[in-house]
């Protein structure tokens, strides 16, 4: 076996690992804008989260995805 195939991961999950954890990080950054007292406006409750769950959903897929 070379070392390249005793790794958990492939170079495709790993990407998109990259792109889950921006995603995540794009939902934590749009709740922060909300001008609304508390984040109770449409950034706060709505938006950033579909986006942060969109990353979690990005992650799933990168753990669970085949080399």
């Amino acid at each position: 076996m070379s070392d390249k195939e005793k790794l958990a991961f492939g170079k495709n999950n790993y990407k998109l690992m990259i792109l889950g954890i921006a995603v995540l990080i794009t939902g934590f950054i749009i709740m922060t804008l909300d001008t609304e007292p508390h984040g109770f406006g449409f950034l706060g409750l709505t938006l950033g989260p579909i986006v942060v769950v969109c990353g979690f959903v990005i992650q799933f897929f990168a753990i669970l995805k085949k080399k």
